[in-house]
């Protein structure tokens, strides 16, 4: 079951994790109860002036949908809000729409890369972007009080209905970030949906746009999310790119806001790569504000190295798509991504989008007139590995200044040398210590951590 208390400014977190409410659907957090409770709240929270408040609910295409979206949507009736149902639709898609349709506030329904079982609530204000820590903590109280005082009059209830043309709203969106000057005629793609929310978006976007387009992944029923497809598996996809002599594959996960890219070849490409290339095209094309990009500190050194050659500078925030944001805006950054496919592009969103972040590569590799191979290999990546272990969180609480796990990590550093890295930080979905090392020698790396990796794991579970 995943957990999702962990500790913000010294506040302890019941519901929210680092990105949203997400557990095993049908069980606590992840019940109908809770969906009601959030839409209370966040309906209550929500509430500013007397004009009548809307919220857009989306969700992607799991089983537990059919539970949790009609327990949300009583949740934000009861408070006075009118209610739009878009159905299954990338989180990108909410994002767009809450500040199109100019709602009060929007909510994805999404476990994005999670098996089927599993279910979440992402949260979007006014403007798009996903809850702050301090605004998800005041969230938390008011789910926690008996709101029964705050259920509007009988009269004054909100109303649901659903809104039909979503899905060619959000599709003629994408469609206008790609030039317009350019076509994807001749252009081979494998687009693979993960069997979640863009499994109808997806396939349209790429063949409107003049593409002939091999779709997998796009039968979903329910319990197959994700299942041996998608980002989170994304052989068939990189088969199919050899079968069908494609030009370039593309894997969504379950929630579309991240992608995974193979060339012409079926060889996979690492996200710090498509962020390299988007970067460096922003950088031709005049279009980089800030002279900065942001990362998170997974983001290899590789990436850093020949960003350093560009004089373009990288910001490194905490993992999680709305620490990314958040230093963008700080930071004046019209680019950021983790390495696992989540692409921000500033001017046209506030939270990853698979499908642009692809048309950005596929945009390049027109302009350029070189395959795919040719352009994502840009720059060498530094051999970096990742480490998990389990612990037990009501025994040990893991804090960033615990003396022993600082002395343990600086002395493995020692050993690892010149241009190395180590960051230990716990999963804010699961109850594991993630450590991640850098370094030029990947044998020494491997063998170091190994060997941290059993210190920690024997001081945290005793």
């Amino acid at each position: 079951m995943i957990k999702n208390k962990i500790k913000s400014k010294n506040k302890l977190r019941k519901y929210f994790g680092t990105d949203g409410i997400r557990g095993r659907a049908n069980m606590h957090p992840m019940t109908g109860e809770t969906a009601l409770k959030v839409g209370m709240a966040a309906g209550k929270y929500f509430t500013r002036g007397t004009h009548r408040h809307t919220v857009v609910i989306g969700k992607d295409t799991r089983l537990s949908g059919y539970l949790i979206e009609p327990s949300l949507t009583a949740g934000f009736i009861s408070m006075g809000m009118n209610v739009f149902l878009v159905g299954p639709m990338p989180t990108p898609a909410i994002s767009m729409l809450t500040r199109s349709m100019r709602c009060d506030v929007g909510v994805m329904i999404s476990a994005s890369h999670n098996s089927y079982e599993d279910n979440g609530i992402k949260l979007f204000d006014p403007d798009g972007q996903k809850l702050s820590d301090k605004n998800e903590l005041k969230i938390e109280a008011l789910m926690d009080k008996n709101n029964q005082s705050n259920l509007v009059d009988s009269a004054n209830l909100g109303r649901a209905k659903r809104i039909e043309d979503a899905a060619g709203r959000y599709l003629e969106f994408v469609k206008s970030t790609f030039p317009s000057e350019l076509s994807l005629k001749r252009f081979k793609i494998v687009i693979d949906c993960a069997n979640g929310a863009a499994y109808q978006v997806a396939p349209r976007v790429l063949w409107e746009l003049g593409a002939e387009v091999i779709p997998i992944g796009c039968s979903p029923d329910g319990t197959n999310i994700n299942h041996k497809c998608g980002s989170t598996n994304p052989k068939s996809m990189s088969d199919m790119v050899k079968k069908h002599k494609a030009d370039i594959g593309i894997a969504l996960d379950g929630d579309a806001d991240r992608c995974i890219i193979c060339d012409e070849k079926g060889t996979f490409i690492h996200g710090d790569k498509i962020i390299g290339l988007i970067t460096k095209r922003y950088l031709d094309q005049k279009l980089l504000t800030g002279k900065s990009i942001v990362g998170t500190h997974m983001t290899n050194i590789g990436l850093e190295i020949y960003l350093n050659k560009l004089n373009v500078n990288l910001i490194r925030a905490n993992v999680g798509d709305r620490y990314i944001v958040e230093k963008m805006r700080r930071n004046n950054c019209n680019i950021g991504g983790e390495q696992s496919g989540h692409i921000i592009l500033g001017e046209h969103g506030s939270t990853g989008d698979g499908l642009v972040a692809s048309l950005q590569v596929i945009a390049t590799m027109i302009e350029k007139n070189k395959k795919a191979s040719e352009l994502l290999n840009i720059f060498s990546l530094l051999p970096q590995t990742i480490e998990s272990l389990d612990y037990n969180i009501t025994k040990f609480k893991y804090k960033e200044k615990d003396q022993f796990i600082i002395s343990k990590i600086n002395s493995a550093k020692n050993l690892l040398g010149k241009n190395s890295r180590i960051i230990l930080r716990a999963s804010g979905t699961e109850n594991k210590l993630r450590i991640m090392g850098e370094c030029t020698n990947k044998t020494l790396l491997n063998k170091t951590l190994k060997q941290l990796k059993t210190e920690i794991k024997k001081y945290v579970n005793g």
